[in-house]
């Protein structure tokens, strides 16, 4: 094969091939405005002069290079020349047989049409680091060549080898996705395995980590029941990637979970967590929302650091948005938290969610959240379905760029035989002695009608005997009595206006006081106290109702 009349349409090659034959340079004044042809040096002290490059033979310079390198020519590609670097990788070829019968090595790699495509455009193209059938990869760069200006000549097949590369890369790759998948499973086994189920309450939940290129961030969710019916709802999101925000995380939760116990105000709740996460890391922020349930009241109280507005439809499919108050998020310190309140009755839907679900790269975060009220408006069924849903219609997918958290409660409107399962009665307590008999005929006339059994009657109103009388020996104005049965469970609670709360002690043989609160903790199912937003105490206590 005679190469010297093939020329690579490299970058410059055909200008300075014209500047060479069209318009020749006399030697007197090539360094005039010109860039001479490489060419034999003349040295100084006389020895035999290094040869041009235009003067080197190409199959020899092809022959020794270490990539691998074949020249086909034609429409299908008949095969001019490969180097000895190709035939060791792939062995011997004949020439001028078509490329598809005699490389399929690079039908495999899908190389064919790329070489039609050069042909076509007369433009160079790579294919970065495929693996080839000898096991390494390569780097395919292929150039059009012409023969006497015939454009449709060939093109010059040239594989560099960048199995090194491919598998520093691929170790890389690996080390990457073995530490994304220990965050995921370190972020799923700190997320709540089950919810917790309230009586007055359906909820669903559903996390979804971002895509495989992204790293698990440190979105959280959880439901927590307090007793005595109510029901606390948290969700947050750690800044951050990887298992650094997952343990963030998970400490937060553990302690949200704790803080709960104590039955503070959601404001509270936020301004412990704040000190607590400052103290984890100074530099390591998170937003939160804490909210709390209670279906006496039919309203959701809430604290919010940093964290979206929660979203509530109504029975009639109106959407508000709890905007206010919104503090700035953990771990920032030097802020005093307050609680605000939103409408949830029967009927009602509240979804708690994370920025995954609503910001955009191209959008403002405020048209995410408009567009996910608009899906919530419409969104209808149970709450896994809303949740579902929510999803969709915010274009999540498994690729997705951020970690997504979202928590939607259901407030069910129960009507006929559902209904009867749920029931309040209460009585003020007003007068001196005389309120306690009052009260215990109240409690035993109201479990008579809810046809509580016998046994279970009797502990109801020696409960609600006690706790009237602790009430009324160590409480102030205004008292309560309230009864309330769900489809599980009795829960009877006392209010009052002092915040003195009590606490279960033993009682000595002589003492003639402090055997109530034990005596209710003795014959309950669970009891506990808190402090009310107006000022003063409720102490409650429930009993599990039987089954069947």
């Amino acid at each position: 094969m005679n190469f010297t009349r093939w020329s690579a349409r490299l970058p410059g090659t055909q200008r300075r091939a014209a500047a060479r034959t069209e318009t020749p340079v006399s030697p007197d004044r090539r360094g005039e405005g010109s860039v001479p042809a490489a060419r034999a040096g003349q040295p100084i002290d006389g020895t035999t002069p290094v040869p041009a490059v235009d003067e080197l033979p190409a199959r020899d310079v092809l022959d020794r290079v270490p990539a691998l390198v074949a020249l086909v020519h034609g429409p299908d590609h008949r095969i001019a020349y490969v180097n000895d670097a190709y035939v060791a990788a792939f062995g011997v070829r004949p020439l001028g047989t078509p490329a598809r019968e005699a490389l399929p090595e690079l039908s495999e790699l899908g190389l064919l049409p790329l070489l039609d495509q050069v042909l076509r455009s007369g433009k160079p193209r790579t294919l970065k680091s495929r693996k080839a059938v000898d096991g390494r990869s390569y780097t395919f760069t292929c150039t059009p060549v012409d023969e006497h200006g015939d454009r449709d000549g060939g093109v010059l097949v040239f594989a560099t080898d960048v199995t090194d590369h491919a598998e520093a890369a691929e170790r890389l790759r690996a080390s990457e996705r073995r530490q994304r998948e220990t965050a995921v499973t370190l972020q799923r086994s700190l997320l709540p395995q089950e919810l917790e189920q309230p009586d007055d309450l359906r909820i669903a939940a559903t996390y979804q980590p971002g895509g495989t290129e992204a790293a698990v961030g440190g979105d959280w969710y959880d439901v927590i029941t307090l007793g005595g019916g109510r029901t606390a709802l948290v969700i947050g999101d750690v800044m951050g990637r990887g298992v650094r925000a997952a343990a963030v995380m998970g400490q937060l939760r553990t302690a949200v979970r704790a803080y709960a116990r104590l039955d503070l105000p959601p404001h509270e709740v936020l301004q412990l967590l704040d000190g607590l996460a400052t103290e984890i890391d100074a530099n390591q922020i998170a937003t939160c929302v804490y909210a709390v349930h209670d279906p006496n009241e039919g309203r959701l109280v809430y604290a919010s650091a940093g964290h979206l507005p929660i979203l509530v439809r109504d029975e009639n499919g109106t959407v508000s948005r709890a905007d206010e108050p919104t503090g700035p998020p953990l771990g920032t310190g030097g802020w005093v938290h307050a609680s605000g309140s939103i409408t949830l009755g029967p009927g009602s839907t509240a979804v708690l969610y994370t920025d995954g679900l609503v910001e955009r790269r191209d959008e403002d975060i405020d048209e995410g959240i408009a567009a996910l009220e608009g899906a919530l408006a419409g969104a209808t069924g149970t709450p896994q379905v809303v949740c579902d849903r929510l999803v969709r219609s915010a274009g999540v997918t498994a690729d997705h760029d951020d970690d997504v958290a979202v928590l939607v409660l259901q407030h069910p409107a129960r009507t006929g035989p559902d209904g009867d399962l749920f029931r309040n009665a209460a009585l003020e307590l007003l007068g001196g002695v005389e309120a306690a008999p009052r009260a215990r005929a109240f409690a035993s006339g109201v479990l008579t009608s809810w046809r509580f059994p016998a046994e279970l009657h009797d502990l109801g109103v020696l409960a609600a005997s006690e706790l009237v009388a602790n009430s009324l020996q160590h409480g102030t104005p205004p008292m309560r009595l309230r009864l309330r049965r769900t489809d599980r469970r009795l829960i009877i609670e006392v209010t009052d206006g002092d915040d003195h709360l009590p606490r279960r002690r033993r009682a000595e043989p002589g003492d003639e006081s402090g055997r109530g609160i034990a005596i209710v903790a003795t014959i309950a199912s669970n009891w506990g106290c808190r402090r009310t937003p107006g000022g003063g105490k409720a102490v409650w206590c429930e009993f599990v109702l039987p089954r069947g």
